[in-house]
């Protein structure tokens, strides 16, 4: 008798773990797309464009062509890094528009 009582014991607090554990990591998770959810929306706004995956793509691509362009200036490839900003800057004032 005593045995099944541990046993017992033994599932109901392996099980009130786990459920605080899954607890905290839905709510931690959840927190987390929030805060995705809303810095992506107010990037948005603030540009003026709608909060697509689509635009959040182009708008990677733009940042990541002016990167691309201010490394080749500071490599003093000079063609190559006007090339790159102007590019980047053609996408990303695409968008904006």
């Amino acid at each position: 008798m005593q045995i099944d009582r541990f046993f017992h014991w033994l599932g109901e607090f392996l099980g009130d773990a786990l459920r605080v554990i899954i607890d905290a990591l839905s709510t931690l998770f959840a927190g987390l797309w929030v805060a995705i959810d809303r810095f992506f929306d107010g990037l948005a706004r603030s540009l003026g464009v709608n909060p697509s995956l689509i635009n959040l793509v182009v708008l990677i691509i733009g940042v990541w062509m002016l990167y691309k362009g201010i490394r080749a200036l500071v490599r003093r490839a000079f063609v190559g890094g006007i090339v790159w900003l102007f590019l980047g800057l053609l996408v990303l004032g695409w968008l904006i528009r």
